[in-house]
């Protein structure tokens, strides 16, 4: 109940303030060109990286970037950019462990 409540007050409050959701909601933000360069703001942490997959911790699970040929050009404690082929974006739901 607390949960749900808190999540409409931060609603309210991005919308009459003007604020962008990603900020007060703390989501993640992507920016992607092409399939070529991805980069990702508010994320928790780095889970896995290959030259073929990068997984990150979000508030809320996943997200999952599959391709070729991946090379971390910048990683900061909420912000990574990405370069290589990017073929898929996924968001997985669940927490690392299967909890949710």
């Amino acid at each position: 109940m607390a949960k749900k409540w808190g999540l409409r007050v931060r609603n309210w409050m991005a919308q009459k303030m003007d604020l962008p959701q990603d900020v007060m909601m703390d989501l993640p933000r992507i920016t992607m060109i092409g399939q070529i360069h991805i980069y990702i703001e508010n994320h928790r942490g780095l889970i896995t990286f290959t030259d073929k997959e990068l997984r990150l911790l979000l508030k809320q699970g996943q997200l999952q970037i599959k391709g070729k040929s991946f090379v971390i050009k910048t990683i900061l404690p909420e912000e990574i950019l990405l370069e290589g082929k990017i073929d898929q974006v996924l968001y997985i739901n669940e927490n690392p462990g299967g909890t949710k």
